[in-house]
């Protein structure tokens, strides 16, 4: 494995049991950098066979292995080691990260961050997790035990590769879990240099097994294995109800962090400025590659066309450019299939809506799947572009009339992740608050994500809840203790 980024084409093997093996049928797939369309990196077509290898490795580790005796200061400590070697190698997997996701650089360092930042919050909750003493009444003492899941099957999606991969891995080693992770086939290179470096920071063997391929040989085989105990799953919709499908064969744990079509709903009245600047930030940032993108834009007919017009301009300002110049503000999008699927979004949105800016491929670029910003309003929503998942640089636009006009179309949508509401006033805002059946909501603000505080969706956006403490429960069981203090015998015959 390599150390640093370099311009040649780079061959990587799964990791299973704390070493890189080839995959059992010998086949490879290609990685893309979007920007270029050129390959960077060839990674195994991993099958069955191979998942079979690492679920064995983690099950090994996790049932007869030393981490099964590992105490939950010395796993924190090794999750605070794994931080530090993220922050000592920001700039190596920014950059990777950047080339292989299409993402500006300056976001990929931000994510790279993040991801240390992960560690570091669970590496410090490894230790605090305890049980109850339950007043039972009987002479005897009733307690609950806290005890790992088990092995944790981790499915991660191609927008924040190596942060989803965090997101999952930290709080499951934090509980004493094991895992097997398959990355997206088209972003999986900063996962498989992150396990370069954890026998040195201490990490048994078998603890995190990695294992490429695509979602119907690879990701299909690793729900189905009945030595995995949990399925944790980032991504689509329609993927997660196959999941769910899947696991019900053998009774797996789930949790899904899937899609959204969020509101972001501004208000008459709204600080003017940070609106406008939020409402582009919602929907573009990451190139609306995000699952909690505000991609419908809900505005009060009152200030509705002056809005659209002031939105319209500063997207006249957006950088495209190439991932890595530092003052790009949207790269590529991540690969040729998402590229045609949000450009068969923009012929439809032409025909559902009217076009304010965007609709198409930039003109300045020759090669990559790039994608314009793209602004369309006067939109129903019951049009497709409002109802689903586009998963790009797209924005619908749709006016309302009134609180109660906003909320009904804020909630008429089958997802439920996230939503924002931009007002001074205070007593709106918390009415909006309440009423919006949404997982995450913002006040003045969009998309800030914090490990403290917990991420998940209502509806058709998921189940289960990551990042702070929530995070961790979803890999611990509860195990309750009876101990009889009575010498009395049991009188039952």
């Amino acid at each position: 494995m390599l150390g640093t980024v370099k311009a040649e084409v780079r061959t990587y093997k799964n990791f299973v049991n704390g070493e890189w093996v080839a995959g059992s049928s010998g086949e490879t797939f290609p990685v893309y950098d979007p920007s270029t369309e050129e390959v960077i990196a060839q990674v195994p077509s991993s099958n069955a066979a191979d998942v079979d290898r690492a679920v064995k490795a983690a099950r090994a580790a996790f049932d007869s292995g030393p981490w099964g005796q590992t105490n939950a200061a010395d796993r924190g400590r090794i999750l605070f080691k794994l931080a530090e070697k993220i922050r000592q190698n920001t700039a190596m997997l920014a950059e990777l990260e950047s080339r292989n996701s299409g993402k500006p650089i300056v976001e990929a360092e931000f994510d790279i961050a993040d991801v240390a930042t992960c560690f570091e919050y669970y590496g410090g909750l490894a230790n605090k997790v305890m049980g109850h003493v339950n007043p039972v009444p009987a002479n005897a003492l009733s307690f609950t035990l806290r005890e790992p899941v088990g092995v944790a099957g981790q499915i991660i999606p191609w927008n924040y590769p190596l942060l989803m991969a965090a997101w999952k891995l930290a709080p499951a080693l934090a509980a004493g879990c094991t895992c097997v992770l398959k990355p997206a086939e088209q972003t999986p290179l900063t996962a498989l240099e992150f396990a370069n470096w954890f026998a040195e920071v201490g990490l048994p063997p078998g603890v995190v097994n990695i294992v490429n391929g695509f979602g119907e040989t690879c990701g299909a085989a690793l729900v189905a294995h009945p030595g995995v105990d949990k399925i944790a799953f980032t991504g689509s919709a329609a993927v997660g109800k196959l999941i769910v499908k899947s696991a019900a064969d053998t009774l797996k744990r789930v949790t899904l962090e899937l899609g959204g079509k969020s509101p972001n709903i501004f208000f008459e009245g709204a600080d003017w400025e940070a609106a406008v600047d939020g409402a582009l930030f919602g929907v573009f940032i990451n190139q609306g590659e995000v699952c909690s993108a505000g991609s419908r834009i809900l505005v009060e007919k009152k200030i509705y066309s002056k809005f659209v017009e002031a939105m319209t301009e500063k997207a006249k300002r957006i950088h495209l450019g190439a991932p890595l110049e530092r003052d790009t503000k949207m790269g590529p999008l991540v690969s040729k299939e998402q590229y045609d699927r949000v450009s068969s979004y923009l012929e439809i949105g032409k025909k559902e809506a009217k076009v304010a800016i965007g609709g198409g491929r930039p003109k300045q670029f020759g090669k990559g799947y790039y994608v314009e910003p793209t602004i369309f309003y006067d939109v129903d929503n019951n049009a497709r572009i409002s109802r689903e998942e586009i998963f790009g640089p797209v924005a619908s636009v749709i006016p309302f009339d009134d609180e109660a006009g906003a909320i009904r179309i804020a909630n008429d949508t089958p997802y439920g992740l996230a939503a924002a509401v931009w007002t001074r006033d205070i007593y709106k805002a918390f009415r909006v608050v309440k009423a919006v059946r949404a997982g995450i909501v913002w006040v003045n603000h969009m998309q800030p994500t914090y490990v403290e505080a917990p991420w998940g969706g209502y509806k058709q956006s998921g189940f289960g809840r990551e990042l702070g403490p929530w995070g961790l429960e979803e890999y611990l069981e509860t195990k309750q203790v009876f101990v009889n203090l009575d010498e009395t015998p049991i009188a039952w015959y």
